[in-house]
């Protein structure tokens, strides 16, 4: 369980494929406080650490999260969002997040707006996923409230240290994100679907 609170960021250091997996190997100041077995949120993915050396560590992802996420296009040299997973009794200052990526999204505006940015994002909507205005949506891992929220896509509005200390910076037309609905949500529009 995470927060959608990023501590920080990581440099991704490796890529490699072996057969249906993908092993990535992150530089971060976090590692020497990893163990083998734990989580953490990469981009919002939930991840296991499977190796760990010096600044160094390692995770692997399978077929099924490859499929659902934006993982398959990491190469070395970027830099990806990164949080632990919460502590029993931690306050939670995000939004309850699970690491589980529902779908990808591209970026189809990002611009500066007096000293703040605002994104927005589209989707397919055909997995049946949706956003409400001012509602929770996880993107690349960041708990975030939605501004504006319409069929296909919704927008956020990031602060300056939201932009600084994840990859917001980075984002421009035609990145692509993960994306992780707000699960009491999921939870409430299929019940109603079930109707």
């Amino acid at each position: 369980m995470f927060t959608g609170i990023i501590e920080t960021l990581g440099k991704v250091q490796e890529v490699k494929k072996e057969q249906d997996n993908i092993h990535i190997t992150i530089d971060s100041v976090l590692a020497d406080e990893l163990k083998i077995d734990q989580s953490v949120a990469h981009n919002g993915i939930c991840l296991t650490v499977v190796a760990i050396e010096g600044t160094l560590y390692t995770v692997t992802a399978i077929g099924e999260t490859i499929k659902k996420t934006n993982i398959s296009d990491w190469k070395a040299g970027d830099k990806v969002n990164l949080e632990r997973a919460m502590k029993l009794g931690d306050r939670l200052d995000g939004h309850i997040v699970q690491g589980h990526v529902d779908q990808t999204a591209i970026c189809i505006v990002a611009e500066e707006t007096q000293g703040s940015w605002l994104y927005t994002f589209e989707y397919d909507t055909a997995l049946k996923n949706i956003t409400i205005e001012k509602g929770s949506v996880t993107v690349n891992g960041v708990s975030l409230t939605v501004v504006d929220s319409g069929k296909n896509n919704f927008s956020v509005a990031i602060i300056p240290y939201t932009y600084e200390h994840t990859n917001f910076h980075s984002f421009v037309v035609g990145t692509k994100v993960n994306l992780e609905f707000d699960v009491i949500g999921k939870y409430v529009s299929r019940l109603y679907a079930d109707k």
